[in-house]
């Protein structure tokens, strides 16, 4: 019997992931490997019948620059009971599955570091590598590295943000747009910047003061009266979902939402409007002080999930594609392929990034303090500044409370 190879991804689509699969079935098929799809995720190893995609080459050159997952996506998240008890290395042996190659973000990446521990306890003779993808780009890639998706997400993030911005100046409107990001605000925070948003707010801005709706709200109205008073009465303003991850239990009730939680213990922030949740609290909080404002509620997220991979993520899936037949034949197991600025493929052992104790893969977040960041907060953003306390005036009797320096505490 062949050699054989099996593909499964975890989580959320991402732009680029039938181009890593595609890529990993073409170079392993090239080399006389039979390749498996194995659909659902990570259910597929602890069930007796299993749901499998045979990935012949024209498959594969099919679905390689497309978006979406021809190979059905699942976030499933087994328990230990599962490992001992629902494991089928039935499926590996049957196919002579030499190889696990997992697809997915860090609730992903944190599973495939349980399986290959699993593997190597159990001594069973199957190589398990990791390929880092989300659109969060959270994985913490060396040197500042995207996680596959990120790019192309960003690009499709943008070009909405975009023309919400022509709408904003059509319409004389204000546009409250929220991004996906999970805990990290990497997405929100790059389209933000890349359409030039008066206001952008993450959940990293607050790493010297406390996360409220208070302070989010205040926030955006600053950039509000900010606006009016340079003689421009429209904006947008984008926010990252990441805030509901930081906010207590308090402060998520005083929004009004009810979350339903995920396998992986995650806020189930797709099931709601967050644009239309901070929409709201927005316009309660302009009604109070008389700010003549509308706004208007825009979510991106499942919009840019499935977009057709841009080059820059055809190219570097393909690369890390390529990758795992590298570290593949290198012997490598129980790591995640890592592609630099120059091309160059290495391992990053799960092992070695992971929580010591918890097992699992922490987030990389933004860099708050990083030259970039700060660059465009403070020559970019539009926010009340003491210079503009007295003339904010008549618009709010407390214009110090607005001062984006003051609510973040970063004096």
């Amino acid at each position: 019997m062949k050699e054989a190879i099996a593909i499964l991804t975890g989580g959320g689509p991402a732009p680029g992931m039938n181009t890593v699969v595609g890529s990993v079935a073409k170079v392993f098929l090239n080399q006389g490997y039979r390749v498996i799809g194995l659909h659902k995720g990570y259910s597929s190893l602890f069930s007796t019948n299993p749901k499998m995609l045979e990935i012949d080459f024209e498959t594969a050159d099919d679905m390689f620059n497309r978006g979406g997952s021809v190979v059905i996506m699942s976030r499933y998240k087994p328990t230990a009971e599962d490992f001992e008890k629902r494991f089928n290395l039935n499926l590996f042996k049957d196919n002579n599955i030499k190889l696990l190659v997992t697809v997915g973000g860090d609730d992903t990446a944190s599973t495939a570091n349980a399986v290959a521990k699993f593997l190597i306890e159990k001594s069973y003779p199957i190589s398990n590598i990791h390929v880092p993808k989300t659109i969060d780009n959270d994985l913490p890639l060396p040197n500042n590295m995207p996680t596959f998706g990120y790019e192309s997400a960003k690009n499709g993030g943008a070009a909405i943000a975009t023309i919400v911005y022509e709408d904003a100046r059509t319409s004389r409107n204000w546009f409250i747009v929220a991004a996906m990001g999970r805990s990290a605000g990497h997405l929100a925070f790059s389209i933000g910047a890349s359409c030039h948003y008066p206001m952008i707010v993450i959940p990293e801005m607050f790493n010297k003061s406390t996360i409220t709706i208070d302070k989010i709200v205040n926030l955006v109205i600053s950039s509000m009266i900010k606006r009016k008073l340079m003689g421009i009465d429209f904006g947008a303003v984008v926010i990252s979902e990441g805030v509901f991850h930081t906010l207590s239990n308090e402060e998520v009730k005083k929004s009004g939402i009810h979350f339903s939680y995920d396998a992986h213990g995650h806020p189930e922030l797709g099931k709601v409007s967050k644009a239309h949740v901070f929409s709201e609290l927005i316009e309660q909080k302009i009604a109070q002080i008389g700010l003549k404002v509308r706004s208007r509620p825009v979510e991106i997220g499942y919009e840019v999930r499935c977009d057709t991979p841009i080059a820059y993520d055809r190219q570097y899936c393909t690369l890390m594609g390529l990758g795992v037949y590298k570290l593949f034949t290198a012997r490598h197991t129980g790591c995640m392929v890592y592609v630099n600025t120059n091309g160059d493929v290495a391992p990053l052992f799960l092992k070695d990034i992971q929580d010591p104790k918890s097992g699992k893969i922490l987030p990389r977040m933004v860099d708050i303090n990083s030259e970039s960041v700060q660059a465009i907060i403070r020559n970019m953003l539009h926010y009340i500044t003491p210079d503009d306390y007295e003339a904010a005036k008549k618009y709010v009797p407390d214009p110090e409370n607005y001062d984006l320096f003051k609510i973040l505490n970063w004096i």
